[in-house]
């Protein structure tokens, strides 16, 4: 079992080579994923699909991260659409939301489920 959870996992990079509340690109089994590295208090990590579906470009690793209420966003670099960091829910066009994914350190290592 402990197998199969592991090949669920992807190693991206280490946690230092992403610089604080900033995102990068990461190929996870043939899909291109960002991942955002919050600094705070507690420094947590998010992972999206990095396909802008607004666009039809691949940029929302280079969006602008903040928040909006409650929520954790990266604005789209191109037409400038939040998408929440947690859920992956494009809070201008729902319909248009993309995935979200489970991303942990370990060893230093940032992994991604996939």
């Amino acid at each position: 079992m402990n197998d199969r959870i592991e090949q669920d996992w992807t190693a991206v990079c280490e946690l230092d080579d992403i610089v604080p509340d900033t995102g990068v690109c990461a190929l996870v089994k043939g899909t291109q994923v960002a991942v955002f590295h919050l600094a705070g208090e507690e420094s947590t990590l998010y992972a999206i699909d990095n396909y802008d579906p607004h666009s039809q470009a691949a940029v929302l690793s280079r969006g602008i991260v903040g928040s909006l209420g409650e929520r954790i966003v990266v604005a789209s670099p191109i037409y400038k659409q939040h998408f929440d960091l947690r859920t992956g829910e494009c809070l201008e066009t729902p319909e248009l939301s993309v995935s979200a994914y489970r991303v942990k350190v370990a060893g230093g290592k940032v992994w991604v489920a996939a």
